[in-house]
């Protein structure tokens, strides 16, 4: 087991990979042709998905879906 000191603040594995959803984000808003802007923003969503699916893998969200149920 890794032990880090008490002043060390350890960023969980889906909010690295958010960080790195939000520099393909600028990226992209800085892209100066079409292919460019697309790629960077397919990366973002990728980056978004596995940041969703590690919340999942760490058990802080659910695997269903929440829905809304009509009444």
């Amino acid at each position: 087991m890794r032990m880090f000191p008490s002043h060390v603040s350890v960023m969980k594995q889906s909010d690295l990979f958010r960080e790195n959803a939000e520099n393909c984000l600028q990226l992209a808003e800085r892209a100066e042709g079409q292919p460019t802007f697309r790629r960077y923003s397919r990366m973002a969503e990728g980056w978004l998905a596995l940041a969703d699916e590690q919340d999942w893998l760490d058990g802080e969200i659910s695997p269903f879906p929440q829905r809304a149920f009509a009444r």
